[in-house]
């Protein structure tokens, strides 16, 4: 039996213009970003069929738009986002999106500034 099925999308990446910093928001940078859906129904797994899961294309192509869209400050929010207007998708019972900032300007040497949100219904 199945209890679960979760569909990734990983390391997407995407150029925007969010932050805090002027440089930021007119220079614009890479964001990469990772989603892990788990999905509410498995008619997938018995149906083989594109239409009974989550379209892996247009879930890119959403986080794309969103990144590329208008400027926000904060990296949760722009997180917060992504998951809302990814859980408009009725296949799905929760959503966790991860961005990353691999560009971050700090005093300190990173490699990344990361944030992960959950949502579910």
């Amino acid at each position: 039996m199945i209890d679960a099925v979760t569909v990734r999308v990983t390391g997407l990446e995407c150029f925007g213009y969010h932050g805090v910093f002027p440089e930021e928001r007119e220079n614009g940078q890479r964001f990469v970003v990772d989603v892990e859906m788990e999905l509410a129904e498995l008619a997938s797994t018995q149906s083989d069929h594109l239409a009974d899961t989550v379209d892996y294309e247009a879930v890119a192509e959403t986080v794309a738009t969103v990144v590329g869209g208008p400027p926000v400050d904060l990296l949760e929010h722009l997180a917060s986002v992504i998951a809302d207007r990814i859980m408009e998708e009725p296949r799905l019972a929760g959503v966790s999106v991860t961005v990353r900032k691999p560009e971050v300007k700090l005093a300190q040497s990173v490699t990344e500034t990361s944030v992960t949100l959950r949502r579910s219904r």
